[in-house]
């Protein structure tokens, strides 16, 4: 946890997605401090006429490389949040070519009793996590 959602137009190859998601994953884990097999990510590969994503007026092109990641996790700071989002998008850069104009993330935020890793229990309540 957190559980990162990971919607992009259809086309890469598994390289790709793999670079796509490891590097996801080292800036998750560098940002909110989560153990390294703290890692849950889901994929899906849309065509492009299914995605639309404009840019709120702020003045963004996006391509066919688009990355929409949306993030569900138990709480953040702010500090956290801005770390992630600037890590992601500068290493997605480095390691992916990913221009980060081509990068949306959205957070959602819910509490320790809305988890359970396996076996019908909230590990997070029931104290087997922390």
């Amino acid at each position: 946890m957190p559980l990162l959602y990971f919607d992009i137009v259809e086309g890469r190859n598994q390289d790709e997605i793999k670079a796509l998601l490891d590097t996801a994953h080292a800036a998750t884990v560098e940002a909110f401090g989560v153990p390294e097999r703290d890692r849950y990510q889901v994929v899906t590969s849309h065509p492009s006429s299914e995605i639309v994503a404009l840019d709120t007026g702020l003045g963004i092109d996006r391509s066919e490389q688009l990355v929409i990641i949306h993030v569900v996790s138990r709480a953040r700071t702010r500090g956290q949040k801005e770390k992630f989002f600037g890590l992601l998008a500068e290493r997605l850069r480095r390691d992916c070519g990913l221009d980060p104009g081509d990068l949306i993330v959205s957070m959602t935020e819910n509490a320790d009793e809305d988890w359970s890793f396996g076996f019908g229990r909230a590990q997070f309540v029931t104290g087997e996590l922390h």
